[in-house]
């Protein structure tokens, strides 16, 4: 008679371990699906206060802007300007066009060689009393490299293209000193300048940890009350052989601030003037841009002047000198003298 057999031990142990392998496995499994969900849903919650932030930031903006411009047009209305915008001159002083030709230059050339290893003289030459307790806005282009400022914004208000907050920009082929190190060191020597002469001064960064935006900077010169907006730069280029100073200005067909183009162009042009006679490095004029964030979300005149290459062997071992800096501060502030001046 067949008598049936019971399966062997093992078989049995050899089941009860693969059920219990493959219950882990699934758990495991189940609790990595589970935080990844929980990641997710985190993610998408910060993506959207992200996004409600930005925009927050982009009606601010824009209502600011809107504030100045009233303010600009009413200004005009009630007050002369110093800077009128129709061409028909109010004054000897040379017209915007004017502005580009070899008459500015003289005007700064005769001030400044005199002065260049003097700055009480200078400061003597431009009493205090002439500034009126103006207000100046500077920004001190760039931010350290270790604060992170990859996140995006608009390039200029309502705008779609969005590009970085802001960068650590170039560094001196020869110096090894980062343009926003150099930036800073001369907007603070230029800070105190201008206080001397009895100027105020709202600084858009005073240290390299401070994280602002470019678009915040000029948000913040105008809510100061700044008259004019001075960014400080410095260049690069492929080109090792090219040096010399040049500014920018928003040109007459910006998108966003066409109307500060007659200011802003007399600005550049004045203060690049004065700057290069100063320094006696080359004056390779006013460029125009309307690709820049910070001079697209500008609610008063503005320029970006670019100090020198520091690709270049003469401009970087020049510009990282610092008594070399207080120059290159000093003749800045003879330009904005100038400009008020005019």
């Amino acid at each position: 008679m067949y008598k049936k057999q019971r399966p062997p031990i093992f078989l049995i142990t050899l089941c009860i371990v693969c059920s219990i392998f493959a219950l882990v496995c699934c758990t495991i499994a189940y609790v990595r699906l589970f935080k990844a969900d929980r990641q997710l849903k985190s993610s998408q919650k910060t993506l959207a206060a992200q996004t409600e932030e930005l925009n927050s930031i982009k009606k601010e903006l824009k209502k600011a802007d809107d504030k100045e411009k009233k303010q600009a047009d009413r200004g005009k209305r009630e007050t002369p300007s110093p800077t009128p915008t129709p061409s028909p001159a109010p004054s000897p002083s040379p017209t915007v066009s004017e502005n580009t030709s070899t008459p500015s230059p003289a005007v700064s050339s005769q001030q400044v060689p005199e002065n260049l290893s003097a700055n009480e003289n200078t400061d003597q030459q431009t009493p205090a009393p002439s500034t009126g307790g103006r207000i100046i806005a500077i920004d001190p282009g760039h931010q350290g490299p270790h604060v992170d400022m990859s996140a995006t914004e608009p390039n200029g208000p309502n705008s779609a293209e969005m590009k970085a907050k802001a960068t650590s920009g170039t560094s001196g082929v020869y110096s090894g000193l980062g343009e926003y190190q150099l930036n800073l060191d001369v907007s603070l020597k230029l800070q105190q300048i201008l206080e001397d002469r009895g100027y105020q001064v709202v600084m858009c960064r005073s240290d390299n940890d401070t994280a602002i935006s470019n678009a915040e900077r000029a948000l913040l010169a105008a809510q100061s009350g700044a008259e004019i907006y001075v960014r400080i730069h410095a260049n690069g280029s492929d080109d090792r052989s090219v040096q010399g100073a040049l500014s920018m200005s928003p040109s007459p067909s910006n998108p966003y601030v066409p109307h500060l183009y007659t200011d802003s162009q007399r600005l550049s042009q004045t203060l690049l003037d004065s700057y290069c006679g100063a320094t006696g490095f080359d004056n390779r004029g006013v460029q125009y841009t309307d690709t820049m964030t910070g001079i697209n979300w500008s609610q008063v005149p503005v320029t970006i002047l670019e100090m020198g290459f520091m690709s270049n062997e003469h401009d970087d071992l020049a510009m990282a000198d610092s008594n070399f800096q207080q120059t290159m501060a000093q003749g800045i502030a003879d330009g904005i003298d100038t400009y008020f001046g005019q």
